[in-house]
């Protein structure tokens, strides 16, 4: 089912939906077991190419070699067909378990990378104009003592602020024995900054036993994921860092693997995370898309309008969320790429605040204070 709106539609659709009575169901979907993932896909990962809109009549054209991915491709519905290396995303799609929200943007039009990342991840309207990240803002609407993490070796601009964040990647060296531990515990035991900080690291290392992740397989990323989300001491908000999505050239082959192993990592998630995975919301996005005509070398470059991923037991999916520009030569955001017509700070803002059970409208002045846009609901099931 996709939900294609003109663009009036669609904001007296949304300015209905953030004045409705469900305000009065947030409180009560609040609950300290809902956990919310957040998968940065970083590269700009093509849109267009892992939910292709194969009902466009300019679609098969304007992506030429790009659009033999999609031949025999089974359809979400009428206008959009998701690429068949997602088989596990396909399949939480039939259960309603997945959302696609298509041609969304950041407030940010340029095509550099690392502005865009720091634009997406802080939740401000220019690059490096907002210091602490809009998931470590979001910690201060949940309830005190809520965990978050970083499955990453550094903390990242979307969790960097003044909430208490861990972070936790697998080393490479071999792991100290159980004496050196006992001898640093110790040594840490009257430092109160210290200490602090050296259980929250053992704590997190006992979550990952058995599950540690090489940095180089989706499956074990998925599973160390969900085993610091699981247990009554685990972490309630998390986020994943995905490279290799620069897909200049020979996309076709490269951007297939990168998806399969996208999809692996959220089957490994959703398998390690047993029941939890009803309560579990994930985001799935990346910082900009690219653009709609290949280029020489069987790739494409930077572009703009993309595509945003909502994936959990409390989605209301089966749905693909557009107000879609089209793609004939005419309709492109500077000739050249898909033009962005919905806000992602309003997608997020929408999903999180219904997810948690926080009044939307709160959670994007909280979290994207710059927007000026509504959020979007109805992604989230009441």
């Amino acid at each position: 089912m996709t939900l294609i709106l003109n663009r009036r539609h669609l904001i007296g659709a949304l300015g209905a939906t953030a004045l409705m009575p469900a305000r009065l169901a947030f409180a009560a979907a609040a609950s300290g077991e809902r956990r919310f993932v957040f998968i940065i896909q970083r590269g700009a990962a093509d849109g267009l190419a892992t939910l292709a809109p194969v009902g466009d009549p300019a679609f098969t054209k304007a992506r030429g070699a790009l659009a033999e991915d999609f031949a025999g491709a089974a359809k979400l519905d009428t206008t959009f067909a998701l690429h068949p290396a997602l088989a596990g995303m396909g399949a939480l799609y039939g259960q309603k378990q997945a959302l696609f929200v298509h041609g969304v943007g950041i407030p940010y039009r340029d095509r550099s990378h690392f502005d865009a990342q720091n634009v997406l991840e802080t939740g401000g309207s220019k690059p490096y104009d907002t210091k602490d990240g809009w998931m470590n803002r979001l910690l201060s609407l949940l309830p005190g003592g809520t965990r978050a993490m970083a499955v990453s070796p550094t903390v990242p601009a979307a969790l960097r602020g003044p909430r208490d964040v861990t972070s936790y990647a697998n080393s490479r060296l071999p792991d100290p024995d159980a004496e050196l531990i006992q001898r640093v515990s110790t040594m840490y035991a009257g430092d109160q900054q210290l200490h602090a900080l050296w259980e929250s690291s053992m704590q997190a290392k006992a979550m990952a036993a058995g599950n540690d992740d090489n940095g180089q397989d989706p499956v074990a990323t998925g599973k160390l994921a969900a085993s610091l989300l699981s247990g009554p001491q685990g972490a309630r908000v998390a986020m994943i860092e995905t490279g290799g999505w620069d897909t200049h050239f020979q996309q076709k082959g490269r951007l297939e693997r990168q998806l399969k192993g996208l999809d692996a990592m959220i089957g490994a998630l959703k398998t390690g995370l047993g029941p939890a995975w009803n309560d579990t919301l994930v985001l799935v996005a990346t910082e900009f898309g690219r653009t709609v005509a290949p280029n020489g070398t069987g790739g494409t470059d930077h572009g703009t309008g993309s595509l945003a991923m909502l994936l959990g037991g409390t989605v209301n999916g089966g749905r693909v969320v557009s107000d879609w520009p089209g793609l004939a030569a005419g309709q492109l955001y500077e000739g050249r790429d898909l033009r962005p017509t919905l806000g992602i700070d309003a997608a997020i803002a929408g999903a999180l605040g219904a997810h948690f059970g926080i009044d939307p409208a709160r959670v994007l002045a909280t979290c994207f204070p710059q927007t000026g846009e509504k959020p979007i609901g109805g992604l989230i099931r009441t």
